[in-house]
């Protein structure tokens, strides 16, 4: 089962967030707390929305996404930060759900898109992607800045 995040789950979320770190081979990347992903997800004004699979009322898997904006089509889209699921559940359907909800989001608000970043070398997630008709956006790359290129530029 799909569902919103509930305050209840942010233990477990943060918990397959540093799975997804550990997948990703940058578990020392992943500094993510419970304090603060329930602010995030719950504090006065959230910018970060969740949703988790549940399996006998056991949360195995999330997506974590925010409101992104196209000016070219002049409306919101998403962007999903995060999808997991435990490998043990893996091949379930819920992978799949959870990326289906969120185009669901799409449609239904009336978002132009939904758009997400994958790691080069992760073909299994690849292949899922392409599966449910994403494409690869060729000739954009990803930039950013952090830490002490960061503080540098914006101090």
């Amino acid at each position: 089962m799909i569902r919103r995040a509930r305050e209840q789950d942010v233990a477990t979320m943060v918990e397959l967030v540093h799975e997804l770190a550990r997948y990703e081979e940058e578990p020392e990347s992943c500094h993510l707390t419970e304090q603060q992903l329930r602010t995030a997800l719950f504090g006065p004004d959230p910018a970060l929305f969740g949703h988790v699979a549940e399996v006998d009322g056991a949360v195995v898997g999330l997506s974590l996404w925010f409101l992104n904006f196209s000016t070219w089509e002049g409306v919101h889209g998403i962007y999903l930060e995060d999808l997991y699921v435990r490998p043990e559940h893996r091949g379930s359907g819920l992978g799949k759900e959870l990326l289906r909800t969120l185009a669901r989001e799409c449609v239904e608000r009336g978002y132009a898109r939904l758009e997400w970043s994958v790691l080069d070398w992760n073909e299994p997630s690849i292949a899922f992607y392409k599966a449910q008709g994403a494409f690869p956006m060729d000739g954009w790359s990803v930039y950013r800045l952090t830490g002490d290129a960061l503080t540098a530029f914006g101090g």
